[in-house]
């Protein structure tokens, strides 16, 4: 046999093996990849498209009473994937192998899992990411470090700022909690929370009467406004249903998720040595109009400012740039959706996001939409099958979204322009 005809017999079999590796739906599966439970479904009508979904972040189970949820979900919610199934799209989703700042094995997890579903379920002519909140920074990772494996992504309510700047806003808060309420040393610090600290027990307790007062309502407005929440400049008032809900979720992730974090990086992770903590005339005029006089609003910025003190050991701060900061260098198409207030993923985010990506070069894989929604990752339906359609389609015809592609009629925001972030 000539060399020329074995290679064309060789091709051939690649060839079979390849079409013999193909999904024939319907397929419901589930089962472990070193230890993360996955969940994986396959429509008869597989259109070819494979939605690796990256799920944010699930409170561990540190402490008594609690019970890790692992399930392994493949969308926002049983709906949405009931209407991505019956349009034709594959879905897969991972629990990762452990909860809390599991980012560095969702992001090993979420990959074998693609790779699991290419060598045994079926060969898909496109693999997209899908992500929301701590799930972002998985697929911001991902899409830098693994171009030939996903085709391009949707980050949702997305960590666009990277984990440290991220993580050091969670700071800022501690310490302008511990100015106007006092901080109790149990806790630990502003800048180092005791690493078994827990919320429900601890931080609720101390909380919950602070908030019940209706007097505290101008100094919770304070601590939102000089971390910037949810964006610098977009309203000085709370927005509506805004309050209290902002302070429970923002205290959580600034005490008893950063307490879970540190444990992982073996130290403090946050510094503020680079803030300067101010306000603008408008927030100041709001504050004294709500009854926090100047004086007062000097002494806290004042205190906060005379604590810029905090910077965090190198080992422990190089785990969270780790796991992840981002630099830009995408690969493929990258869509990432927001909602316009947000009081724990902020919009200036996606402004932190594009700068990093264009001082890559890499702008024309990005593309940013807003929606009128008000909450954390508070998508409706059609806004999230539109954003996956258009990514699907960018992908398909490499061809970008426009702004016709998010109709006003569904809560786009077209004209929307983030804020940057107001720290550093």
């Amino acid at each position: 046999m000539t060399s020329k005809t074995q290679l064309s017999v060789l091709l051939l079999l690649i060839f079979l093996f390849v079409s013999a590796v193909s999904a024939q739906g319907p397929i419901d599966q589930t089962g472990e990849i070193n230890g993360a439970p996955y969940r994986i479904r396959v429509p008869v009508n597989w259109n070819g498209t494979l939605l690796v979904y990256a799920h944010g972040y699930r409170d561990k189970a540190d402490h008594p009473g609690e019970v890790d949820n692992r399930t392994p979900d493949i969308a926002p919610n049983s709906a949405l994937a009931d209407v991505l199934l019956a349009q034709g799209y594959a879905l897969s989703g991972s629990a990762y192998r452990d909860n809390g700042w599991e980012v560095a094995g969702g992001v090993q997890d979420t990959k074998d899992l693609a790779v699991y579903f290419r060598d045994n379920i079926g060969r898909p002519d496109r693999t997209l990411l899908w992500a929301f909140s701590m799930g972002t920074v998985i697929a911001f990772d991902s899409m830098e470090r693994f171009g030939g494996i996903y085709d391009g992504a949707m980050c949702g309510c997305a960590v666009g700022a990277g984990a440290t700047q991220s993580w050091d806003s969670a700071g800022d808060l501690a310490l302008a909690y511990a100015t106007v309420f006092g901080m109790p040393s149990a806790w630990g610090t502003y800048g180092d929370v005791r690493d078994d600290l827990d919320f429900d027990t601890e931080v609720l307790a101390k909380l919950l009467p602070e908030l019940s007062s209706a007097t505290n309502f101008p100094r919770f407005e304070f601590l939102r406004l000089v971390t910037g929440t949810p964006g610098r400049g977009i309203q000085p008032p709370a927005p509506p249903n805004f309050y209290p809900n902002w302070v429970l979720t923002d205290m959580f992730f600034s005490m008893e998720a950063r307490a879970e974090l540190e444990r992982r990086a073996n130290g403090p992770i946050v510094q503020n040595i680079d803030r300067k903590y101010s306000l603008t005339p408008q927030e100041r005029a709001y504050l004294n109009a709500i009854g926090v006089i100047s004086p007062v609003i000097d002494a806290w910025l004042i205190n906060m400012n005379a604590n810029r003190v905090v910077e965090a050991p190198m080992f422990s701060r190089n785990y969270v740039a780790r796991y992840a900061n981002y630099s830009g260098r995408i690969k493929h198409p990258m869509l990432t959706m927001h909602t316009i207030i947000d009081p724990l993923v902020t919009v200036s985010q996606e402004y932190e996001y594009r700068q990093t990506v264009e001082a890559a070069g890499r702008e024309k894989a990005l593309y940013q939409v807003y929606t009128n929604g008000n909450g954390h990752c508070a998508f409706t339906g059609p806004q999230l099958l539109t954003a996956v359609s258009a990514l699907d389609n960018w992908v398909r015809t490499q061809t970008k979204p426009t702004a016709a592609s998010f109709p006003e009629a569904f809560g786009f925001d077209n004209r929307f322009e983030p804020p940057p972030m107001n720290q550093p």
